[in-house]
């Protein structure tokens, strides 16, 4: 049969995997699979303010996921992409990272000497702490959830906790590091970019202003460019032959966009646990080498040198589930029990009932990076407009108007971009939130599939 790649995106709330294969008409999803991590955990060091994920179960949803693809197909793969949630940082040691056994569908790898992973929502990192840390030599701006932020917070407040791991990367980063048996991290620009302190023009850490502060540099993973390839399988893998190619790890979102976007005059429009309105700059972009701190717009490496210009919204699916959360705690306090699950199916039905509410949500509980004391509200609130589709079609409204502001309409109509292609699993899944973008948004709306983060990891192999 036809040779596959196998795509991976480790998300903040599921595992996607994907297989691709080519056909006479190009590459085309064969099968895909999506697990629920459920990973959250409680940080002891930074308490409320913490956001840290178990890896064990982001490693046990991906095996899960791996198990259920057909083997006959994995058994045909050559090359194998990896995508996943950017900024958030793990540590582990490099020679027992993870322990190697046989399942059902042949050898896996499971979590060994790994701490949790610190991700891209935790606020540890207060606006005074960030001002106290050097200034980077970057066009990104630091902020909390940041990976050199993260460990800068450890090495004021934990600093044995470093001294317990000599490797860290992104979660993506680790999986890679394991399958290909890594004794030093490899990190794909785009996920360097994402930790702060690296510099996209030299493709180097800002090793001299670390240094300085004592920042342990020997943690730092090596950088290569997206697409290239990282290893091999060192054994196999749920099937897969041992020696498969696999890819430098990638960022989540710019494998989203690669998944769809094919013309420059298109915008890419992603709504999973975060929100990201995107569009590509000129050949030959360069950023800015200092950022503006108060600008909502920053520039992503893409690929092949290309840059994204994006408004990255840390609102997005969150918020709904943020709200999902805080009806299912209503309905148990008033002595009813109702899961979370039965609950998104119903809001989403009452708000299509509604087609206009006055109701304005400003949904942003999770602040941004560009404002980060700026927390949500609701205003224009009447007697009629108090039901549950009221309130949940403003605030699926609220989300997409929080990003037009970022990136307003008539800057994407003066950068020449006739179509909006829709993507992520929130967008996939909400067809409120999806009226609400071809209402706000005055050209066409195309939409993808859920698992295009995997699909766009897999088609860059």
């Amino acid at each position: 049969g036809p040779t596959c790649v196998l795509g991976i995106d480790l998300g903040t709330t599921s595992v996607k995997a994907a297989l691709v294969a080519g056909t006479e008409r190009g590459l085309a999803l064969a099968q895909s699979c999506s697990r629920e991590t459920q990973a959250h955990s409680d940080s002891l060091e930074a308490g409320p303010q913490g956001m840290e994920q178990d890896v064990q179960k982001i490693i046990r949803a991906l095996n899960e996921c791996l198990a259920a693809l057909p083997q006959q197909q994995l058994q045909r793969v050559t090359h194998i992409g990896i995508s996943g949630q950017m900024h958030g940082v793990v540590f582990w040691k490099s020679d027992k990272g993870c322990k190697w056994s046989e399942s059902g569908t042949g050898p896996a790898f499971e979590p060994d000497k790994v701490s949790h992973l610190v991700t891209w929502q935790d606020g540890r990192c207060s606006p005074t702490f960030l001002s106290s840390l050097p200034l980077p030599r970057s066009h990104v701006s630091l902020a909390t959830g940041f990976g050199c932020a993260t460990v800068y917070w450890y090495l004021k407040n934990s600093p044995d906790f470093l001294k317990t791991y000599d490797a860290a990367g992104t979660i993506q980063d680790y999986v890679v590091a394991m399958l290909c048996d890594l004794r030093k991290p490899l990190m794909s620009v785009q996920n360097a970019a994402s930790w702060g302190y690296f510099n996209c023009r030299n493709k180097s850490w800002n090793a001299d202003i670390l240094k300085k502060s004592s920042f342990p540099v020997h943690l730092l993973p090596e950088v290569g460019d997206p697409g290239s390839i990282a290893g091999r399988t060192t054994c196999a893998w749920h099937g897969i032959p041992k020696g498969a190619k696999v890819g430098i790890a990638l960022g989540d979102f710019q494998c989203s966009v690669y998944s769809c976007l094919t013309e420059r005059t298109d915008a890419v429009l992603n709504v999973s646990t975060s929100a990201q309105l995107t569009i590509s700059m000129p050949l030959g972009f360069q950023p800015p080498e200092a950022p503006d701190p108060s600008s909502a717009v920053t520039y992503f490496p893409y690929f092949n040198g290309d840059y994204l210009a994006v408004a990255a919204s840390l609102n997005g699916g969150n918020v709904l589930a943020a709200f999902v959360g805080m009806v299912a705690q209503w309905t148990q306090e008033l002595g009813l029990q109702l899961q979370e699950s039965a609950i998104y199916p119903r809001i989403i039905q009452a708000a299509l009932a509604q087609k206009h509410s006055k109701l304005s949500v400003q949904p942003t509980i999770f602040g941004e990076r560009h404002l980060p004391e700026q927390l949500a509200s609701v205003s224009s609130i009447g007697a009629s407009e108090l039901s549950l589709g009221h309130v949940t079609r403003a605030l699926c409204r609220g989300i997409v108007e929080n990003l037009s502001s970022m990136f307003p309409v008539q800057h994407l109509q003066e950068m020449g971009v006739r179509r909006i292609l829709g993507s992520g699993s929130a967008l996939a899944r909400n067809e409120v939130l999806r009226q609400e973008v071809e209402r706000i948004f005055p050209c066409p709306v195309v939409y993808g599939k859920d698992v295009d983060a995997a699909v766009g990891a897999a088609m860059v192999m």
